[in-house]
């Protein structure tokens, strides 16, 4: 049995010198994941550092001395090739094989209930069967906690899930959206599970494997729900709603991770091993429900063991609009939720905690001309981070845990020999701190073409650097090359898609042009920026 270590402060020490990441150390991470990237495309190996917590976004409450466990229960995944370097790196440098180990414990943030260890017997996954939150926990929410370090002691750090919503049973009265929290929306999250006759010991959960569907009872699937016009054919490609699922509402499951996706469904609720035809409500956390295979002679979606077959249910006698199931084709449905944590140990191995790890949700431009500044917007930042265009270190100025600031590098500084951006030049945009530990993010920056050299702005300095009046320094001359200007006039848009986002400098009439942000007006202040997304016609 491991001792837990103690929780490590949320504001970072400087380390040595030694530690701080170079620019060839960065050059070589940046080459290897590429070169990693591109041979394994289909499997989409990475080769940071990865913890994912996989959990359902509401939790039960147990009265009494009964546990309710978490259902689905929490999976804490350890995943991309860092994991295996790390643990090379720490045999050569002396360590045994037993001491290279990595440790876990899960808990809910309550003094009341002790850790649980984790056990992952040498695999990358490991499910958290045995947490419940009892009635003498007053909160309406919590969060998990995964703290993580190696058996000889090197602390990783203290990993949290997304916030969970406690509630005590599962509503049996007809819903309303007025309680939204419990509502299942379109283009959302949510993991399905049967149990033959209720028992808590038969419970399979859908799982998506190898690309095909079966029934697992160590491992679940999240899956986005999307809703369809009813009158949607089946295609591979398939137009989805807003709004949230109600019962007799048509609707597409698609693998979160893998994107392989069941026919068209009609979801139905479930009373009694009956499927209701008639029923219209929106469907609710911990509901249980049917899968009605649209077109088909009344087939559902079933589990038979461990494999997903199509039953066919008997239609009732009595005129009722109801049809008769079989217990394997009654699911029980639940919004789940995700927390992904990446990071690389960039030059030596440390045995700081890595945590608390950055986030960056989005990027703004602010300021433009002679000095063009980026904020990032995120949380866990601290006075320890740097702002890094590719293999360049950016001056970075700390605001506060949920922005940062830093000056854009020169395109001289990206390209060698570049007085000014030449073509399309993308690069990646990452965290690193003080001692070499790299967070990667799915951001990039790319610089644009322009047609050369503009003139130089003296008043930029003033504005951005107050008490700084020599423009042309040899560290703020030329950056009114790769910049017009001039304000826009038109708005700033804000998209957001699925693929990683950019952000584009531009010298005709827009600054920069992320490619990555659908619905959001952002505005820069004097200076406005226009995101689009990259279909949209050139500007």
């Amino acid at each position: 049995m491991y001792a837990i270590p103690n929780e490590e402060n949320n504001s970072f020490q400087a380390s040595g010198s030694e530690h701080v990441l170079t620019r060839e150390a960065m050059r070589k991470y940046l080459f290897e994941k590429a070169e990693l990237a591109e041979r394994s495309k289909s499997e989409k190996v990475e080769k940071d550092i990865k913890v994912i917590i996989l959990h359902a976004k509401v939790a039960q409450k147990s009265y009494g001395s009964e546990k309710r466990f978490f259902c689905p229960p929490p999976c804490i995944y350890l995943t991309g090739e860092g994991w295996k370097e790390r643990k090379e790196r720490m045999i050569k440098e002396g360590c045994s094989e037993e001491g290279a180990q990595v440790c876990a414990f899960i808990g809910i943030g309550s003094p009341e209930q002790e850790m649980q260890q984790l056990h992952f017997n040498g695999e990358n996954f490991c499910m958290a069967k045995t947490l419940f939150i009892s009635d003498s926990d007053k909160r309406k929410h919590f969060m998990l906690s995964v703290k993580m370090f190696y058996s000889n002691s090197d602390d990783i750090g203290t990993f949290y899930s997304q916030r969970i919503k406690v509630i005590s049973k599962p509503s049996k009265k007809k819903q309303s959206l007025k309680n939204t929290d419990l509502c299942i929306g379109s283009g959302t999250k949510v993991a399905l599970f049967n149990r033959l006759r209720s028992q808590t010991v038969s419970t399979k959960y859908l799982h998506v494997e190898n690309k095909h569907f079966h029934a697992s009872s160590t491992q679940w699937s999240a899956f986005t729900i999307h809703l369809l016009d009813d009158n949607e054919a089946e295609s591979e490609e398939f137009t989805v709603q807003d709004g949230f699922i109600h019962y007799g509402s048509t609707v597409k499951l698609v693998d979160a991770i893998t994107g392989v996706a069941l026919p068209r469904l009609i979801i139905r609720k479930v009373d009694k091993q009956e499927a209701l035809l008639d029923a219209d409500d929106p469907v609710s956390q911990l509901h249980k429900c049917a899968f009605y295979l649209k077109d088909t002679e009344r087939m559902y979606l079933c589990l038979n063991q461990d494999k997903i077959i199509q039953f066919q249910a008997t239609a009732c006698n009595n005129g009722q609009n109801k049809e008769v199931l079989t217990d394997g084709a009654s699911w029980t449905i639940i919004s789940t939720d995700k927390a992904e944590y990446t990071f690389y140990e960039g030059m030596n191995l440390i045995k700081d905690a890595v945590t608390p790890v950055p986030i960056v949700h989005s990027l703004n431009m602010n300021g433009g001309g002679d000095v063009a500044m980026l904020e990032l917007n995120g949380e866990n930042f601290n006075e320890s981070l740097k702002v890094w265009f590719g293999e360049v270190e950016a001056e970075t100025f700390y605001r506060c845990q949920e922005s940062l600031l830093c000056v854009i590098p020169q395109i001289s500084e990206i390209r060698e020999g570049w007085e000014w951006v030449r073509q399309p030049t993308q690069v990646p945009i990452s965290l690193v701190r003080n001692d070499g530990v790299i967070y990667s993010t799915s951001l990039t920056f790319t610089y644009t073409p322009e047609p050369g050299p503009r003139p130089h702005c003296p008043d930029v300095d003033r504005i951005i650097r107050p008490g700084r009046t020599n423009p042309d320094s040899p560290k703020y001359q030329h950056r009114h090359n790769f910049f017009n200007s001039t304000p826009i006039s038109s708005p700033l848009e804000q998209r957001t898609s699925d693929n990683n986002d950019s952000l584009q400098m531009n010298n005709s009439d827009a600054y920069m042009v992320p490619v990555e942000y659908y619905g959001t007006w952002t505005d820069c202040g004097e200076n406005r920026i226009r995101l689009r997304h990259p279909n949209d016609p050139p500007l």
